[in-house]
């Protein structure tokens, strides 16, 4: 097991939920922003809200703030040609991350996403969560939605921001430097190249309107940032951490859920111990493997005592947890990683720790009243007895799950 994270204790954290709040927020940052935008995500969809972001990329850009976005290649489509155009004419610069090509996913290397979100401005100001460039009443395989996704960010300032900033500025640069050889420009490779272990250049004190920060305060947070290379494991183990350090409780909101066997082992024996453990999950289909191969896990953990809800009135997209909000060491995290293979063993992942009293209990309170108002408990006897033809299917997609692993190499 690696190290535990480093925490610093000079942060503001505030919690955001859904596009209502998140992307007033980041739109707001972005009008502010003096010298520097650099911003990653999975999906960038200009549809309703989403366009209210891409014209704050756009005023941004044409005011001479440096604008980097980049987007997955698998999670974002072609932009749109009049904002592609647009984008470009006010100088915002785009890269895509690992395009497909003529095989797609037919290459198990291509199963491996950018699928972090974060935005830092004027390296000062950071947001970080589950929460894509998609309104929360927008779908693109479903249409307009009744009821928005249940999702989370987070806005911060204090040390973590620079990690961050640096992380996707050496990001940026390797793009850039895998580019430039792709187009025979040698010597821009190498200034690329080292580009890409420069530290990020500082930004002028006044950056960023203090009035949109968080107010100030000394919460504990770290940065878990997961890759192919050395942090492989850095999200998953801070979640056994935490979950084999609990006394009173358990909440793990998560879109799609899908434990490996030391993360579920730590799920039962937290139950068996006296903890009460409860999961709020997908509840509306989906994707056939997210949807399905998840089901077959439910079982030992509703034996062992797990509660386990499904979101009922939309998509859940979150991807959070807290646990002992109300106890002595209270412990929370927002961000982009699932419990599953394709995140915690393929994708480039950002969660937050936050060991803080106050924001472990503003989230917990949310999840709480999802639960309760918004969330159908699974009986274990009705899920025993599930009709024939769903165990069939959960047992496909199971197994389908399990032989993409065993392609991959990797043991989960």
């Amino acid at each position: 097991m690696s190290p535990p994270p480093v925490f610093h204790d000079d942060h503001a954290v505030q919690l955001l939920q859904g596009t209502r709040e998140f992307f007033p927020a980041l739109v707001a940052a972005m009008d502010a922003a003096r010298s520097d935008i650099q911003f990653e995500t999975y999906i960038f969809d200009c549809t309703d809200g989403g366009a209210d972001v891409a014209e704050a990329l756009i005023r941004a850009a044409a005011r001479g703030v440096r604008t980097h976005l980049v987007v997955d290649g698998v999670g974002t489509g072609p932009l749109p040609t009049a904002w592609a155009a647009r984008m470009l004419a006010a100088g915002v610069q785009v890269r895509v991350y690992s395009r497909l090509g003529p095989l797609g996913l037919l290459l198990p290397h291509r199963w491996r996403r950018l699928h972090r979100k974060l935005c830092v401005v004027d390296g000062r100001l950071l947001f970080c969560g589950g929460i894509n460039v998609l309104d929360d009443f927008h779908d693109p395989n479903h249409g307009a939605l009744e009821a928005p996704r249940l999702d989370f960010a987070v806005c911060i300032t204090g040390s973590l921001v620079q990690q961050a900033s640096e992380a996707m500025e050496q990001l940026w640069w390797r793009m850039q430097t895998v580019r430039d050889v792709a187009r025979h420009q040698i010597p821009q490779a190498l200034r690329s190249l080292r580009a890409a272990w420069q530290h990020h250049p500082a930004v002028p004190d006044a950056a960023v309107d203090g009035t949109l920060l968080p107010a100030p305060g000394g919460m504990r947070a770290a940065l878990l940032l997961r890759d192919n290379v050395r942090h492989r494991t850095r999200i998953e183990q801070a979640y056994r951490r935490a979950i084999g350090a609990a006394q009173h409780e358990v909440i793990i909101a998560n879109a799609y859920f899908l434990p490996g066997g030391r993360l579920r082992r730590a799920l039962v024996a937290a139950a068996r111990r006296g903890v009460r453990v409860r999961l709020l999950l997908q509840g509306r289909y989906e994707y056939f493997m997210q949807y399905h191969a998840a089901r077959p896990v439910y079982g030992a953990l509703l034996a062992a005592g797990v509660e386990i809800y499904e979101y009922a009135p939309s998509f859940l997209h979150a991807k959070v947890a807290v646990v002992d909000a109300l106890g002595e060491r209270p412990w929370a995290t927002v961000g982009s990683s699932n419990l599953d293979p394709l995140s915690l063993l393929l994708a480039r992942e950002a969660n937050v720790v936050v060991e803080d009293a106050a924001f472990a209990a503003d989230l917990r309170q949310r999840l709480e009243h999802a639960m309760q108002h918004e969330g159908r408990r699974i009986d274990p006897a009705s899920y025993a007895h599930r009709p024939w033809r769903e165990r069939l299917l959960d047992r496909v997609a199971f197994g389908l799950m399990r032989l993409a692993l065993w392609v991959t190499g990797k043991r989960y």
